[in-house]
């Protein structure tokens, strides 16, 4: 009987698919048999697809923290940002994490892009800058090619944003402009698909304080964005993730709430509850491998930041389980993973 290795697969939109690692074997009449066991997308040097990455935080926080999404346990040091910073966007392809903008403190911004390599410990590199001015409170999506923020906070204006720029993740630069959200907003929440990009745009004031709208782009598709549908709950400072088919908005700290609500990305409409947090928080971060999603850290209920990390299986709706504990306690911080980016503030 024949042996080969499988290093990878690509699914049929090109992107990465599933890693699974150890000996398969192939015979001409029985076709290809997988070792038992889970591979849970894992690679077998701890990066890619298996990995998370938290980045920054209040008080100008420059410590990058790393988890393996398919186990549980506490977060382990990964390396600095360039410079210290929070409130900005994060997202990432299956080898690349990035991080946009943010703030060193109340009243400023950031035009600094930065990104790492996933399967390297360390510092992070210099990518460019934003073309349009600092920002942070802004939401970070991406697919395995391009990654961008929507919306966000003008130190310069005082006011609310409705830009949406781009990057493409496996070159350096400035970013481009891709088009605008339905309203200028900031401290929501992005996730998204291979192809479509979802933002729950947290606050506008010109309809209100808080709202409940969700936006859509293409990814591949230079443009404005359009109504998806609303969350459940109108709220600012939530997270979002995602698998490749459902989205996930959850938590928030305006109004405090452990509220997860989920979306199928590629069917308009409004979200329903999936369940709850373990820790009602806002201004934290989330990450996923395309099977679980992540939450770390934040602001829970009397303004008391935590370390906590918390998990749902995204396929199946039930109350988030506890993961672990990151390096620091704080919030504001940036997220991504691996698997097709996310994340936001």
């Amino acid at each position: 009987m024949s042996e080969f290795r499988v290093n990878s697969i690509t699914n049929q939109d090109g992107s990465a698919g599933p890693q699974v690692c150890g000996v398969s074997t192939f015979s001409g009449k029985s076709g290809v048999q997988i070792p038992s066991g889970s591979s849970d997308f894992r690679r077998q040097d701890g990066g890619g697809r298996s990995m998370g990455l938290i980045a920054g935080a209040q008080n100008s926080t420059a410590q990058m923290n790393k988890v393996e999404i398919p186990t549980t346990g506490d977060a382990t040091d990964f390396g600095d940002l360039t410079q210290g910073r929070e409130m900005g966007a994060g997202f990432g392809s299956a080898t690349r994490g990035v991080f946009m903008g943010g703030r060193l403190a109340p009243g400023t911004g950031q035009t600094t892009i930065d990104y790492v390599t996933l399967s390297s410990l360390g510092g992070a590199n210099d990518f460019g800058e934003f073309s349009d001015g600092a920002r942070h409170f802004m939401e970070g999506l991406s697919n395995q090619t391009r990654g961008m923020s929507m919306a966000g906070y003008s130190p310069t204006t005082s006011g609310r944003m409705n830009n949406i720029s781009f990057v493409t993740i496996a070159t350096t630069g400035n970013s481009s402009d891709f088009g605008d959200t339905t309203v200028p907003a900031s401290q929501g929440a992005c996730c998204s698909s291979p192809t479509r990009g979802l933002c729950s745009l947290g606050s506008a004031p010109s309809i209100a304080s808080e709202v409940n709208l969700i936006d859509f782009i293409t990814i591949a598709t230079t443009g404005d964005a359009k109504n998806f549908g609303d969350v459940t709950v109108a709220r600012r400072t939530h997270t979002g993730t995602s698998s490749n088919i459902r989205g996930i908005f959850a938590g928030a700290e305006a109004p405090m709430t452990n509220t997860i609500d989920f979306v199928t990305i590629a069917t308009l409409g409004n979200a329903s509850n999936f369940g709850d947090l373990t820790v009602a928080r806002g201004e934290f971060c989330s990450c996923s491998n395309n099977i679980r999603g992540v939450f770390a850290g934040g602001n829970s209920p009397g303004s008391t930041r935590v370390n906590t990390i918390d998990f749902i299986t995204i396929s199946t709706t039930g109350d988030a389980t506890n993961f672990g504990d990151l390096t620091y306690t704080s919030s504001g911080m940036m997220g991504t993973g691996a698997n097709h980016g996310g994340l936001a503030q």
